[in-house]
């Protein structure tokens, strides 16, 4: 074959490798995970063009930026020409309020996937949580990823994040040619903050008695290569994400050095509910379920398609273990130097102890008024 023959077979192939590369939407790219993904996704060879969506500008110079609130239905247009939407325009923020939260998620989910399809979209891909699993005492170890959802709207977000999911079951539905992908992340670590990672923060590891937890970890870097593999369209359907395996609340005690504190359920989940209902702690009793109950998940599906985890269980502890340090949260709440050195001395309930702390200090700011 002559040289220029191979220079045109060369410039076709060059074409429809072109043609073949997605262009990819991802909503809530200014911050967090969208962020990561955002700037990964720009700089990979298989990705044609990336359209980042935020309330602000981010960081990725490269990627082509649309400025606006994901529940404005002008975001059909800013969607147009995209192949595949990944929508991470989700607040879980543990200070937000909850009904304000909800109304975003829930209206920023139904919006973006209206939109998707109204502008052709093949592909939307969600992120909720493995939470969604619900944590439970008869649940199998690992949950298979098909398992039912049996989570209830008891826990921080939860709630939202099964209408989520419901949503995007629909959408295929009502949307015929269009393909929804969920990804369900294990606990985040890497600059986050929930209620489990709050959960290390404590001078002791609150463990209710006869409970049998299971601790499962999902690095950030891991979950935006599963990100970028959903929207490369290489894994498809509802899919967990997490390090591989899980440990049991002894080798956590072990790896981290905090000594437990043990208390009935009756206990726990009394002043759980008591703290959180007088607006005390941002943790609702639901969330005591997860750090109670197995609720760790397989990802064979992620696994069969070629991915897997970079990071470890432990490894992802002893991150998050880094990333906490210095700070001190009694019952869900931070609390200032002085009562975490006090409430580490004490021989109380950690409960307790964040009852009666927060509680004397809501009187006395009553009584300044």
């Amino acid at each position: 074959m002559s040289s220029p023959d191979r220079e045109v077979r060369a410039a076709r192939n060059d074409t429809a490798h072109a043609a073949r590369r997605p262009v990819v939407a991802v909503t809530g790219a200014a911050s967090g995970v969208g962020a990561l993904l955002t700037q990964r996704l720009a700089e990979s060879a298989e990705v044609k063009q990336v359209l980042a969506i935020d309330e602000r500008r981010g960081e990725a110079i490269t990627a082509h930026w649309h400025v606006l609130d994901v529940r404005d239905p002008a975001i059909a247009d800013k969607l147009r020409g995209a192949d595949v939407v990944v929508h991470l325009a989700v607040d879980l923020d543990l200070g937000t309020d909850a009904a304000a939260r909800t109304a975003y998620n829930v209206r920023g989910t139904q919006t973006v996937l209206t939109a998707a399809a109204a502008a052709g979209v093949r592909r939307v891909v969600l992120c909720t949580s493995a939470m969604v699993y619900g944590a439970l005492a008869d649940n199998d170890v690992p949950l298979a990823e098909d398992a039912e959802l049996r989570a209830t709207a008891e826990a921080t977000g939860v709630g939202d994040l099964l209408e989520i999911e419901h949503l995007g079951r629909r959408a295929p539905r009502a949307h015929p040619g269009l393909n929804v992908t969920i990804l369900r992340p294990a606990i985040l670590v890497g600059g986050t903050d929930t209620a489990l990672t709050r959960y290390f923060e404590s001078p002791r590891l609150l463990v209710v008695a006869g409970s049998r937890p299971t601790w499962q970890f999902c690095h950030v870097e891991d979950l935006v290569s599963a990100l970028e593999y959903a929207a490369l369209e290489k894994v498809e359907g509802e899919l967990a994400v997490a390090c591989d395996g899980w440990l049991e609340q002894e080798e956590v005690e072990e790896l981290s050095g905090i000594r437990r504190m043990e208390l009935p359920s009756a206990v726990a989940l009394g002043a759980a509910s008591r703290l959180h209902r007088l607006g005390l702690t941002p943790s609702p009793a639901g969330d005591l379920a997860y750090t109670m109950h197995p609720w760790a998940v397989s990802g064979s599906r992620l696994h069969a398609a070629g991915w897997r985890p970079k990071w470890t269980n432990e490894e992802v502890l002893a991150e998050l273990l880094e990333e906490v340090s210095g700070r001190h949260t009694v019952a869900g709440r931070r609390l200032g130097r002085k009562d975490a050195t006090a409430a580490g001395a004490a021989g109380a309930t950690v409960a307790l102890l964040g009852t009666a702390a927060l509680v004397r200090r809501a009187r006395k700011a009553r009584r300044r008024i």
